[in-house]
C-alpha cells in the first residue's frame, strides 16, 4: 500500500532560457546608466573596398598547393635532395635580378602583392607541372628514339608550344579573374615577366641540379654561366609578349571572351620567340647568335618598355588633369604625380619636413595614380566598382594631403 503525497511537478531537464550555455542568471537589478552631457559624434566607418577582380579566386591556390606537393616528390625522386637543393640555391640567383627587374618596371602603379606572388607561383608550380606532364604524355605517344629530327622536334617546336602555353595560361587566368588589377600594356609584361621568371627557376633547379650530379661542381659553373648569366631574362621576355597583348585588350576594355583572339596571338609571338631562341643553340654558334641576334632583341625589349612607362605617364596626366579642373588637385601637383623627375622631388621634399613625411608623400603619389587607374576603367565601361573606388581613393589624397601640411 503506498502513501498519496501533494502532486508534485517532475522536474525539468532543459536548462533555463540563458541567453547562451555559458551566460549567468541575473542576481540584482542593475545600476542606473546616467545619460551623457553631451551626445557623442558619430564614429566614421569607412566602407570597405570591394575586392572582387582585385584577387583570384582560391581554387587557382589549392591547385597550385596540389601540384607544389606532386613537383615536391618529382624531384627528390628522380633528382635526389641534396642534388635539388643544391639547384635551387643557385637558381635563387637569377631569380632575384629578375625579380628586381620587374619592380623596377612596376614601381609607376604597382600591382596587388596577391597576385604578383600568384603569377611567380603559377610559373614555378603550375606552368613546369604542366610542361613536365605534356612531355611524359608525347613521350609514352611517339617516344624518343633519340634521333637527330626527333631532338630538333622536342626543342624547337614541342618545348616552346608546350611551355609558352602553359605559361601564357596563368596570365589569362589574371587577365580573367582579378580584372580590376589588369589596367594596360605595362601591367601584361609585369604578370607575364613574372610568371615567366617563376618557370625559368624551377626549370633552373633541374639544370643546375643534373650538371652537379653529372659534372661536378666544374659543369654546374658552366650552366649557371648559360642561363644564371647570358640568359636570365630569356623566359621573362618569352612569356612578357602575351601579357603584352592581354594588356592591349584590357586598355581597349575587353572582356575575357573577347580577349581570346589577343591572347592567341601573344601567345604565336611568345612561341616564335622561345623557338627562335632554341633554334640558336641548337643550328648555330650560340656565341655569335647571341650578340647579333638575342643582345639586340632584348635591347628592344628594354626601350618598349621604357615607351610603354612613358604612355603610362601621359596617361596618368591627362587623367588627374580631369581631377584638377574640378579642384582635387592643383595643376604644380599633376605634373608632380606625373613625372618620374617630380615624384623624387616630392619624395626630397617630404623627407626635409618636420618628422620625416616620406611615408605621407608615398602614400599621395600611390593613391593618386590608383586614382588615374580607376578613371581610365570607368571610362573604358569595364568596372562597375569603380565609382565607389573613385570616391574611396579622393577622400584618402584628400586625407593625406591634409595630414603631410598638419603642423
Amino acid at each position: 500500500m503506498t502513501h498519496e503525497g501533494p502532486a508534485r511537478s517532475r522536474p525539468s531537464l532543459t536548462p533555463p532560457a540563458f541567453a547562451s550555455p555559458l551566460a549567468q542568471p541575473s542576481h540584482a537589478q542593475p545600476a542606473r546608466i546616467a545619460p551623457p552631457a553631451i551626445s557623442p559624434a558619430p564614429v566614421p566607418v569607412a566602407p570597405v573596398p570591394a575586392r572582387r577582380g582585385r584577387s583570384a579566386p582560391i581554387w587557382i591556390v589549392g591547385i597550385l598547393v596540389l601540384l607544389l606537393v606532386a613537383l615536391v616528390g618529382y624531384f627528390l625522386n628522380a633528382i635526389g635532395p641534396a642534388a635539388s637543393l643544391v639547384g635551387m640555391v643557385l637558381a635563387l640567383f637569377p631569380l632575384a635580378g629578375v625579380l628586381l627587374a620587374v619592380r623596377i618596371v612596376d614601381r609607376w602603379e604597382p600591382e596587388p602583392r596577391g597576385l604578383l606572388v600568384l603569377a611567380v607561383a603559377w610559373g614555378a608550380i603550375a606552368a613546369i607541372g604542366i610542361a613536365l606532364g605534356v612531355d611524359l604524355i608525347l613521350a609514352l605517344s611517339i617516344g624518343n628514339d633519340g634521333s637527330v629530327v626527333r631532338e630538333v622536334f622536342r626543342t624547337v617546336v614541342q618545348a616552346p608550344v608546350v611551355e609558352e602555353v602553359a605559361k601564357g595560361l596563368g596570365v589569362f587566368l589574371i587577365f580573367a579573374t582579378a580584372r580590376r588589377a589588369f589596367d594596360g600594356p605595362v601591367d601584361g609584361i609585369v604578370y607575364g615577366a613574372l610568371v615567366g621568371a617563376g618557370f625559368a627557376f624551377t626549370e633552373n633547379i633541374q639544370y643546375f641540379a643534373l650538371s652537379f650530379i653529372e659534372g661536378g661542381a666544374a659543369e654546374t659553373s658552366v650552366t649557371f654561366f648559360m642561363r644564371g648569366i647570358l640568359s636570365p631574362f630569356a623566359h621573362v621576355m618569352f612569356t612578357s609578349v602575351t601579357g603584352f597583348a592581354l594588356g592591349l585588350a584590357a586598355r581597349r576594355g575587353m572582356p575575357a571572351g573577347h580577349a581570346l583572339g589577343p591572347w592567341l596571338l601573344g601567345l604565336a609571338g611568345a612561341i616564335a620567340l622561345h623557338a627562335l631562341w632554341n633554334g640558336s643553340a641548337m643550328f648555330g654558334d650560340f656565341l655569335a647568335l647571341y650578340v647579333t641576334l638575342q643582345v639586340p632583341l632584348f635591347v628592344g625589349f628594354i626601350l618598349g618598355i621604357i615607351g610603354l612607362r612613358r604612355e603610362e605617364s601621359r596617361l596618368t596626366r591627362r587623367r588627374l588633369g580631369e581631377y584638377a579642373e574640378a579642384g582635387w588637385f592643383t595643376p604644380q601637383e599633376v605634373e608632380m604625380l606625373a613625372t618620374g623627375a617630380g615624384r623624387r622631388a616630392a619624395l626630397t621634399w617630404a623627407r626635409g619636413l618636420r618628422g620625416d613625411r616620406t611615408p605621407l608623400m608615398r602614400s599621395f603619389i600611390a593613391d593618386a595614380t590608383a586614382l588615374a587607374a580607376t578613371r581610365q576603367r570607368a571610362l573604358t565601361g569595364r568596372d562597375p566598382h569603380a565609382p565607389a573606388d573613385e570616391r574611396e581613393l579622393l577622400n584618402k589624397t584628400a586625407a593625406t594631403r591634409a595630414a603631410m601640411f598638419a603642423p
